[in-house]
């Protein structure tokens, strides 16, 4: 176990301030490189290890997911007999950091398409377009991209940091999970040499098991997130409920019916989500074979457990009474960083849209 209580404690202790000053978390980076926390591992343990991080500093967790995708999608391919991404595998177990620059302005289409050119030149393939959200900015040494070709094909490739032809924007201010630092990205005809194209695929769905991986270790690690930042939440709410006293009945909240079915209904909640997403990495590290019901079954742990984490942050901040409206109160950076859920891929929208096809059949 990397994540031990004195390393979780300092970390905890450093968030607010990364939040105030929107600032990276390099002190927290440098720590859980130091302690292994980047190296590869099952996604069951990666998710654990990722809840637990979460409840102490969200955005931390946050941002460090995208390197632990990457590092997922690798063990998946592995795994199932593919070893085409085992570089990634040994890269990140020498300390490289692996960055999301997957996510574009006005593509609602996701991974099935891209609004990000990448045109053949001697020895791979050059990429111009913008990517958002690209977490870890500041500190990545391997990125993540994707475009699609003249012929619609899009092709999936990785660029060094030393890559000529990209440049990050200074632009991440944002409600919550500001130290991720997740700046915009401009990519103006940086190669990914072929050496390091990892798919190149048709436009639209596909089940390619690169693209299975990468659903299964994002969709399960943001989930797992945001249960952490449930967990916290919900011990922040029982805590203030025990310490805060009625003047009307001259006891502690905690004795209060309402509040206590309050409290109760969010840990009724929270309880739901461990077994949903850790059977489903548990599959994934055990070649389960759910077919054509894996997409349902994934986007369906990562929408509850976003939700059920806004729920619960919410019922918390009831609990907690006014003083968690404090700007400085954890409980409301809890509320702003729980926010960030709902942009996530996939969005409620496209996951109804995937569980009605999945029921239904496709709309005619």
């Amino acid at each position: 176990m990397t994540l031990d209580r004195d390393l979780l404690d300092r970390i905890r202790s450093r968030a607010a301030g990364y939040d105030r000053d929107n600032a990276f978390f390099t002190e927290d980076l440098a720590e859980l490189r130091a302690a292994g926390y980047l190296a590869p591992r099952s996604l069951l343990e990666t998710a654990r290890d990722q809840r637990l991080l979460a409840a102490h500093a969200p955005a931390t967790a946050l941002a460090v997911n995208m390197h632990l995708v990457w590092v997922g999608v690798a063990r998946v391919l592995h795994d199932r007999g593919d070893t085409s991404l085992d570089w990634i595998l040994e890269e990140a177990a020498a300390g490289e950091l692996f960055a999301f620059g997957n996510s574009e302005p006005g593509n609602d289409l996701v991974l099935w398409d891209s609004l990000t050119t990448a045109t053949p030149v001697e020895g791979g393939w050059a990429f111009t377009g913008t990517k958002i959200f690209t977490s870890l900015s500041p500190a990545w040494t391997r990125l993540g991209i994707f475009g699609k070709t003249p012929d619609d094909r899009l092709v999936h490739g990785f660029i060094t940091r030393d890559t000529p032809g990209w440049r990050s924007l200074d632009d991440w201010d944002t409600l919550g999970m500001r130290a991720t630092q997740s700046h915009t990205t401009v990519l103006e005809g940086a190669v990914v040499t072929g050496d390091r194209v990892a798919r190149i695929l048709p436009v639209g769905p596909n089940a390619d098991p690169f693209v299975f991986g990468i659903f299964a270790n994002f969709l399960l690690l943001i989930g797992s997130v945001y249960a952490g930042i449930a967990d916290r939440a919900l011990e922040l709410g029982v805590a203030a409920l025990k310490r805060r006293t009625s003047l009307k009945t001259g006891t502690t909240y905690d004795q209060d019916p309402d509040l206590r079915w309050r409290i109760a209904d969010a840990a009724l909640a929270l309880d739901a989500l461990a077994p949903q997403l850790e059977s489903l990495a548990a599959d994934v590290d055990g070649l389960a074979d759910h077919g054509a019901d894996w997409f349902r079954l994934l986007t369906g742990a990562k929408h509850r457990s976003t939700e059920a984490a806004r729920y619960i942050v919410d019922q918390a901040m009831r609990c907690a009474g006014g003083g968690g409206y404090r700007a400085d109160s954890e409980l409301a950076r809890l509320q702003r960083d729980v926010l960030a859920g709902i942009y996530h891929p996939s969005d409620t929208e496209s996951i109804h849209s995937t569980v009605a096809t999945n029921l239904l059949g496709p709309l005619g």
